[in-house]
């Protein structure tokens, strides 16, 4: 699959930068799809140190997304973006997959 499977903004790109600088230790973000939420599906995110052998591996601005296949199945043609608004600010998942999603984003059914 490539990498146009999954897109990741540019702002996605400087936020994942600007905190993989402040820890080196962990520099990757996993996104990554869990059963659960008041959808059904909800994303994760999570800085990692290592990728797995069958990871996609994006890379963009010099920041590095990875996605596990079973999750890359449920986020085919996503974009990844970071947003900052009055809820706070956050990563947030564009999927086009979902039909349905809850008000917060964070979950979605399929």
């Amino acid at each position: 699959m490539s990498e146009a499977a999954i897109t990741v903004s540019d702002r996605a790109a400087r936020r994942i930068t600007q905190i993989a600088a402040g820890d080196p230790a962990t520099p990757m973000l996993r996104v990554s799809v869990e059963g659960g939420g008041c959808s059904g599906f909800q994303y994760r995110f999570d800085l990692v140190a290592d990728r797995a052998d069958d990871d996609l591996v994006i890379e963009k601005a010099g920041a590095r997304v990875l996605v596990d296949p079973v999750s890359l199945g449920l986020l085919t043609g996503s974009e990844i973006d970071f947003v900052e608004d009055l809820m706070g600010a956050a990563f947030r998942v564009t999927n086009p997959n979902a039909t349905a999603s809850c008000g917060c984003g964070t979950s979605f059914s399929i």
